[in-house]
């Protein structure tokens, strides 16, 4: 699968329509789906009648650089006449009334939706197998996890189903399935792109971020789904940016002369796998050869990220999901004795065991006598871990490190140990609770073949600069380009 760039120029110079394009996603797609199950929503006829109509517009000379580009959106976001589901059966009927705006934006500039990906219930996991409608599957080894909870969106991607997808982060689930399933995905500064139309989680983590095979592709559907929303009141009123721009431009013999790449001891203590240590060391050694220099940081409150994650998280999701109730939308329980028993059985049976799990946390920390021990101390241990990052850009550009501290492990290897499913996401989670953009490119493989991910971070608004670092390393490596073995022949060969 050629990368967004890539099928962009073919589209611009007329080697292949959209219909094309279209069809032949599609047609992956239908094969691949029960070996990887990264997709729940297909719906080809709006996407043949889409893809005709980008045909048309770039035929009237109206194309923007994404006219025609076959994507998919993360299921929790919304999407006018087709269902969105969360991955749970209390939605598993529903049907989205409107789009979210990050679906309008792309919709506007010209891309073609051909479905919605499968993900961990309500977004929460680390692993998509907490989807009702079974876990997706990582290309690179489909008995194992693809991450989570993006995890289909990613997996569509590394399958080479569509060279793009959507997803979202709350506390790593673009980035850590990015990592695990070798391919580039963003998340972008808390506020940079509308939460409206994307079914909550957590309201004060929750972002919206993009997959693509590269940081180019990335930056062309960030510039177009980033944008001021008034429906939103945590959306911010920026100018636009051109962050694909500075990534066309021709790279010199040192590209990242004078960018100080900060080093958080905290990133690389114990409990990384040796294999992902020494792929970053590696890339680490590339960056360095492209003109960057390393400094040493530290970031005290950072080992504190998973437990106050864990505590702001099912505080907000329980509030966000108690609208789940059976009475005027989603899954209602076929047999109850009055309106407090079908709220239980509705609930009971609408939400599997990780969504329960949470919502009981966020309650019990949320409940009197609890809320200043829990929930007021996380929220300010939060504040804390801000001003270690904020204290450390005074002495870095950009903050690197293992995305995740293991490539993806078998499927239902912890599904029995959510502790340690959760300390699956302990480099991500930061990022999240200061509002700040990271983002996750291949850099290595392990032994056995598995994909290993590098974060780059950096302050707020500094996409631009953190997709240039990734683009640059890009252009010396690889890694991003390599595909899973057997998806070709798997999945079909002779594809644009």
């Amino acid at each position: 699968m050629k990368t967004i760039g890539q099928l962009s120029e073919a589209l611009r110079l007329r080697e292949v329509s959209s219909v094309e394009l279209v069809q032949d996603a599609l047609a992956r797609i239908a094969v691949a789906q029960p070996r990887f199950n990264a997709f729940i929503t297909v719906d080809a006829d709006a996407a043949l009648a889409a893809a005709r109509d980008a045909d048309a517009a770039r035929a009237r000379g109206e194309a923007g650089a994404l006219t025609g580009i076959p994507i998919a959106h993360k299921d929790v976001l919304m999407t006018a006449g087709m269902r969105t589901t969360c991955g749970s059966r209390m939605l598993a009927e529903f049907v989205a009334p409107y789009d979210a705006h990050v679906v309008t934006r792309l919709r506007d500039a010209g891309t073609v939706l051909v479905g919605k990906t499968n993900m961990d219930e309500f977004a929460m996991g680390s692993s998509n197998e907490s989807s009702y409608f079974g876990p997706a599957r990582n290309p690179w080894n489909p008995a194992h996890i693809p991450g989570g909870s993006s995890g289909g969106s990613a997996a569509a991607i590394a399958a080479a189903l569509v060279p793009g997808t959507t997803g979202t982060d709350t506390g790593g689930s673009i980035r850590q399935p990015a990592a695990m399933c070798g391919i580039t995905g963003i998340k972008p500064t808390y506020g940079l792109c509308s939460r409206y139309g994307l079914v909550a989680f957590a309201s004060s983590l929750d972002t919206p971020g993009v997959f693509a095979r590269d940081a180019l592709g990335c930056a062309l559907l960030l510039d177009a789904m980033a944008g001021h929303d008034a429906r939103d009141s945590t959306s911010l009123d920026r100018p636009p940016e051109d962050r694909s721009r500075a990534l066309r431009e021709s790279a010199t013999a040192k590209p990242l002369a004078g960018l100080r790449i900060g080093l958080p001891r905290e990133y690389f203590g114990d409990g990384v796998d040796a294999a992902v240590a020494g792929a970053i060391d590696t890339a680490l050694g590339a960056l360095r050869a492209l003109g960057a220099t390393t400094v040493d940081i530290g970031l005290p409150a950072v080992k504190h990220s998973v437990p106050v994650y864990y505590v702001i998280a099912p505080a907000e999701a329980s509030s966000n999901l108690s609208r789940f109730d059976g009475v005027r939308y989603g899954h209602r329980a076929g047999h109850y004795t009055d309106l407090a028993d079908m709220y239980c059985r509705s609930r009971a049976e609408g939400f599997g065991a990780e969504v329960k799990r949470r919502i009981l946390v966020g309650t019990y920390v949320l409940s009197h006598g609890y809320y200043d021990a829990y929930y007021l101390k996380a929220q300010q241990v939060r504040r804390l871990i801000a001003q270690d990052f904020a204290r450390a850009y005074r002495d870095c550009d950009v903050i690197v490190g293992p995305t995740a501290p293991t490539a993806a492990f078998p499927i239902g290897a912890k599904t029995d140990d959510p502790v340690q499913m959760y300390l699956n996401d302990i480099f991500t989670i930061a990022a999240n609770l200061t509002g700040s953009p990271a983002l996750s490119i291949p850099c290595g493989c392990t032994a056995d073949g598995l994909p290993i991910g590098l974060q780059i971070q950096g302050n707020h608004f500094e996409e631009a600069r953190i997709l240039n670092v990734a683009h640059r390393f890009q252009q010396a490596t690889d890694w991003h380009l390599r595909t899973p073995p057997g998806v070709e022949s798997a999945v079909r060969k002779g594809g644009p």
